[in-house]
């Protein structure tokens, strides 16, 4: 063979080696890949070739499955009370993917997820249908009903927690959104999906884990906390060094309460009651910033939180001394979900102990094996047993003779906290109603509450915490007793 054929004959064999790499590299090293990759329609075909698993509340499935008509995407995703739900199940879409639990928990609701190997398996030897399994949830649904019904039109959520385990209770976000109407892939689905986007009230937001608010009067729990925690009060109902007027610190502007309040050295008991801004400023200056974010953290401040939906991080921030006394009054850089201030309502009635927030119970198999059970974990000890009862007897106060009033609940104990929280530059928006409590019976402290009204119909100077948001507190507690009778 003359030197240039053999050179055409090395460069051939050269190619031929590279195609059979190249070959078994797509079939044995990258197969898995493809074989899943969203662009690979026949991955999607087969996805939606079975029924979803479901979402289980009270023991019924909040969502199901329905057959889709011109499509070769067999089923799609349906919601029961589909706005009510949404901020718990999130979405499943042929079209635009997944959020939340119908995310989060894709695996079993598909039937894909390695714990469900041998109910595949199986299903190849019988023949039967492939499906996937259901999530167990630790919601309360006459909770969520009273949640959502309490909030109605108005912009604001819920947060619901049983202080003795962890488990969330109820978690309401209005205005919400029906997931149905965008499960598909077709031109209305697309419609619907792109009037949401576009809805300046943005329905989609889950307000209840994913929106930070300044969590004004209901912040002074947490302050109340850091005195008793650090001794610089030890009695609830001894006087505080609490002058009246009382300056910023490194400011000439004064500090003032809302109304015409006793609150100059008022006890901690009667500060709360009162909602004295003078006494719990002065508190967190006297404290100072670290210790009150110390504090703050013990509660989950300056963290995110996973229940498993993720839930944005509340921030008590680093700051200069002024800043630092109106953030002891949930005012200025501080921020909170209303999950973060349920904890903090949690905690308290815990006897100090803050558990891991958590709304899965369970995950179960096609053939309702359970497969996966939560077991309770603390979080933290924010306070001890001792200092959680003074809290305990200065947020009761609150709700039998103070501001919290409207949430009282015949023959049950309850403690609260209201807030009424500056919103907007030089406080040009309406307020923002809060109202944090606990209920306590002879079981103990099922029900911890977080409530927040970002605006409503009422005028501004009828904005209040215990009057937009302690009723629908009330309504949330009551229905989580009636369901443990």
């Amino acid at each position: 063979m003359n030197k240039p054929l053999r050179r055409i004959a090395i460069f051939c064999g050269v190619l031929i080696f590279a195609l059979l790499a190249r070959t078994n590299y797509l079939q044995y090293v990258k197969a898995d890949a493809l074989t899943t990759r969203d662009e690979n329609r026949r991955v999607r075909i087969e996805r939606y070739a079975h029924e979803r698993g479901n979402i289980i509340v009270d023991g019924k499935a909040v969502t199901g499955s329905t057959e889709t008509k011109d499509s070769d995407f067999k089923y799609k995703r349906v919601w029961k009370d589909g706005p009510m739900w949404a901020p718990v199940t999130g979405y499943s879409s042929q079209a635009f993917g997944a959020t939340q639990l119908e995310s989060i928990e894709d695996g079993i609701l598909t039937g894909n997820d390695d714990q469900l190997f041998f109910n595949r398996t199986l299903s190849m030897f019988t023949g039967e249908e492939k499906q996937g399994g259901n999530i167990v949830t630790t919601l309360n649904g006459a909770a969520q009903k009273a949640a959502f019904e309490g909030l109605g039109k108005k912009k604001g959520a819920v947060a619901a927690l049983d202080p003795r385990t962890g488990a969330i209770l109820a978690l309401a976000s209005t205005p919400s959104y029906d997931p149905s109407t965008f499960a598909g892939n077709s031109d209305s689905d697309t419609k619907a999906w792109q009037s949401l986007l576009k809805d300046k009230d943005k329905p989609m937001l889950n307000r209840a884990l994913r929106e930070t608010y300044p969590p004004g009067s209901t912040f002074k729990v947490v302050t109340a906390a850091a005195a008793l925690e650090n001794g610089l009060y030890t009695d609830i109902d001894e006087d505080t060094e609490s002058p009246l007027p009382w300056r910023l610190p490194q400011s000439t502007d004064n500090l003032d309460n809302e109304g015409n309040i006793p609150c100059e050295n008022a006890s901690l008991r009667d500060a709360l009651r009162y909602s004295c801004n003078t006494v719990f400023g002065k508190i967190s200056d006297d404290l100072g910033n670290q210790k009150m974010i110390d504090e703050a953290n013990k509660f989950g401040f300056n963290k995110e939180i996973f229940t498993p939906v993720r839930s944005n991080a509340s921030v008590y921030p680093e700051d200069n001394r002024p800043q630092n006394a109106m953030a002891g009054i949930g005012q200025a850089s501080n921020r909170a979900t209303p999950l973060q201030m349920a904890m903090v309502a949690s905690a308290v009635a815990n006897d100090g102990k803050l558990m891991q927030p958590y709304m899965v119970a369970e995950r179960k198999a096609p053939n309702l094996d359970v497969i996966y059970t939560h077991e309770k974990e603390e979080l933290s000890q924010p306070l001890s047993a001792e200092n959680a009862q003074k809290l305990q007897e200065m947020m009761k106060t609150v709700v039998e003779k103070g501001t919290g009033t409207n949430a009282r609940i015949p023959g049950v104990t309850v403690g609260g906290k209201t807030g009424t929280a500056q919103n907007g530059l030089n406080n040009k928006g309406n307020p923002y109603a809060w109202f944090i409590s606990y209920a306590q019976t002879d079981n103990g402290s099922p029900v911890a509450v977080a409530v927040v009204v970002e605006d409503s119909d009422a005028t501004r100077d009828n904005i209040s915490g215990g009057g937009l948001a302690a009723p629908i507190a009330k309504a949330v507690m009551k229905a989580v007793i009636d369901s443990e009778k």
